[in-house]
């Protein structure tokens, strides 16, 4: 992609298997501007984790990837688990939101937050009661737009990557 997109005609759709090797040159590309901060060693591993073919169909089967799409060029995306895959730090019965990601080429149109939007009004939909992820204050403009969607830090769960990382909750009872 050029510096200049020739268009900004987003639309918002689900990812399908056959966008497998759009949605790994994406969270790359989108998650690259952190391979500084947390240095090469940890920039392998995160890498590696984003090209993990297995790991993202895995994530394709069982969640709802909602991609942001410029004619047929995906610049966002952002999955949607549902409860009962537990990752990691969150409860069996949370819904959670993972790999947020926005093109640089697209950023500061409001991708993101679109995105997550959509996975929290899917999750209402689907009936989940809390949505859980978790981030970085080397990624603050993901914590203020996580907080202004209402997501509440729970905890801290130590060090990933070489840097702090925080749960977040949201509570989808109303």
């Amino acid at each position: 992609m050029n510096n200049q997109p020739e268009t900004t005609e987003i639309t918002i759709g689900k990812a399908t298997i056959k966008d497998l090797s759009q949605i790994k040159s994406l969270g790359t590309t989108s998650y690259k501007q952190y391979a500084e901060v947390i240095g090469n060693e940890h920039w392998a591993v995160m890498e590696r984790n984003l090209n993990n073919d297995e790991m993202l169909r895995t994530m394709l089967n069982k969640a709802t990837c909602f991609v942001a799409r410029n004619i047929d060029q995906i610049v966002g995306m952002a999955f949607l688990l549902p409860s009962g895959n537990t990752v990691d730090v969150y409860e069996a019965d949370w819904c959670s939101v993972r790999l947020v990601a926005v093109h640089p080429d697209f950023r500061g149109k409001q991708i993101a937050k679109t995105l997550t939007k959509a996975c929290i009004e899917q999750a209402i939909v689907s009936g989940e009661k809390i949505m859980a992820l978790h981030t970085s204050t080397m990624m603050p403009a993901a914590v203020s737009l996580y907080e202004n969607l209402g997501f509440k830090k729970l905890k801290d769960i130590g060090s990933r990557f070489g840097q702090p990382y925080f749960l977040y909750t949201l509570n989808l009872s109303f």
